[in-house]
């Protein structure tokens, strides 16, 4: 896979900028975090943290870490089909909150994950990505990002890739910080909160080659 050039920041100040930010989130939250595993080990049971498998950097694969929102599949099976019958109201406050996402600070320290880039959708779109949408897989994926900030879920996936793939193309330190201001005024107001590639997005079937 080619890149494009990365420039300074995104070459030198990025990757520690990512690590001192989610530490520093990490130890400031520490309190949230523990008592957010506490309330889900008593609604949901064990076990606290749900992991899945995404495409991080050049489609690399990597555990990413959330903390649960749903109830145990009775057969053992995941079947996203059956997502909605699995939520509870505990779960879908925990997503209105996006307190289930903050365990993907370990993910950011670990170097899986930036603070900013495009969101670690699922593994099988992976084929399903264009030659324009697979360029979002040439940075780490982040927990926030353009999308995220304008429109999340209320917007279609290929409008979803489309900023993925601006962010790509402009990477820079100012970009980063308006992006996270704007993420903190997202998740103040509850805007398109949603969880991706599970009950509350549609699965991404492909959108022909470009």
């Amino acid at each position: 896979m080619s890149h494009k050039p990365f420039g300074p920041y995104e070459k030198y100040l990025k990757r520690p900028q990512d690590f001192l930010c989610a530490t520093a989130a990490a130890v400031v939250l520490s309190p949230v975090l523990l008592v957010t595993a506490a309330l889900v080990k008593k609604n949901l049971g064990s076990p606290v943290l749900f992991t899945q498998d995404r495409p991080g950097k050049d489609g690399k694969i990597f555990k990413l870490y959330k903390f649960r929102t749903m109830l145990n599949p009775k057969d053992g099976v995941i079947d996203p089909a059956k997502d909605a019958e699995r939520m509870t109201p505990f779960g879908e406050k925990l997503r209105s909150l996006s307190l289930d996402e903050l365990p993907e600070l370990f993910n950011i320290i670990k170097g899986d994950m930036a603070v900013v880039g495009p969101r670690p959708l699922l593994p099988q779109y992976l084929s399903r990505y264009n030659a324009h949408q697979a360029r979002r897989n040439e940075v780490r994926p982040g927990f926030t990002g353009l999308a995220q900030v304008n429109g999340r879920n209320a917007i279609s996936w290929e409008e979803k890739f489309d900023w993925d793939v601006k962010y790509v193309d402009r990477v820079t330190f100012a970009g980063d910080w308006k992006i996270i201001l704007a993420t903190i005024k997202t998740v103040l107001t509850r805007e398109g909160i949603s969880a991706e590639g599970e009950a509350t997005m549609e699965e991404f079937m492909g959108s022909g080659t470009v």
